[in-house]
């Protein structure tokens, strides 16, 4: 049977994938509620499903990862949540799907020397899996969401003025910036479970964190559950 993990952004996200599974159970352990049941694939066979709430920063997106992927030996493992926008193309609402994650504050001639890099081959960034982004292009295409397959950076500090914003898209080209999607490819990388990025953009970086705190974020729960759904059910 194949099994999936999904790391969501919040409460009401994985609540909604829950009612979508069957024989659901939940697990606590590690501060995470890990609810698991089974979906019915587009083909007919069944995909065990377990999804939970990751936590904001990269520590606790890479603490979550390992545990699911320890937890139940997922096939791929899919991360949606939210982003700024750097991409003056892209509007509130678009979504990216992370085709490249770069850190913004992690020197990469260290880091990269593990997998998928060597140490006379260091990455410099990863990537979500070509099959995983191919599913979601065509879950977003059904759903008539606007989409790009683009780059994600992730750093452990909250982006929202013009000079952070200048200063990222500098050093990363990204499309989207945020504070996890990196590290839950890079754990997915050392364990060898292909993994999929998915960020939905809130805000054009412009946003102070105390105001970003307020946002009612309750519709793209629904979304990104539905969309999460729809890919698992046609991988």
């Amino acid at each position: 049977m194949t099994t999936i993990a999904i790391i969501g952004a919040m409460d009401e996200e994985v609540a909604h994938i829950a009612a979508s599974l069957d024989a659901v159970t939940h697990t606590a352990a590690a501060s995470l509620d890990v609810v698991r049941g089974t979906l019915a694939a587009a083909d007919g066979g069944t995909i065990e499903v377990a999804a939970t709430v990751g936590g904001m920063g990269l520590v606790n997106a890479a603490a979550t990862t390992q545990y699911l992927i320890d937890l139940c030996h997922p096939d791929a493992v899919i991360f949606s949540g939210i982003a700024g926008n750097l991409n003056k193309a892209l509007h509130v609402n678009d979504i990216v799907l992370g085709g490249t994650l770069r850190y913004l504050d992690t020197d990469m001639r260290l880091v990269g020397q593990w997998k998928p890099g060597t140490p006379d081959h260091q990455a410099t960034e990863f990537h979500s899996d070509p099959r995983l982004l191919e599913a979601a292009d065509a879950a977003l295409d059904e759903m008539g969401i606007t989409h790009i397959t683009g780059t994600i950076a992730s750093g452990n500090y909250f982006v929202d003025t013009p000079e952070q914003v200048e200063a990222v898209i500098a050093a990363t080209g990204a499309d989207a910036v945020e504070m996890e999607g990196t590290a839950v490819a890079h754990v997915a990388a050392r364990n060898s479970v292909p993994a999929l990025v998915i960020r939905a953009l809130s805000d054009n970086a412009d946003t102070d964190y105390e105001e970003f705190r307020t946002f009612d974020i309750t519709e793209y729960a629904n979304t990104a559950a539905r969309l999460a759904v729809n890919i698992v059910r046609h991988l």
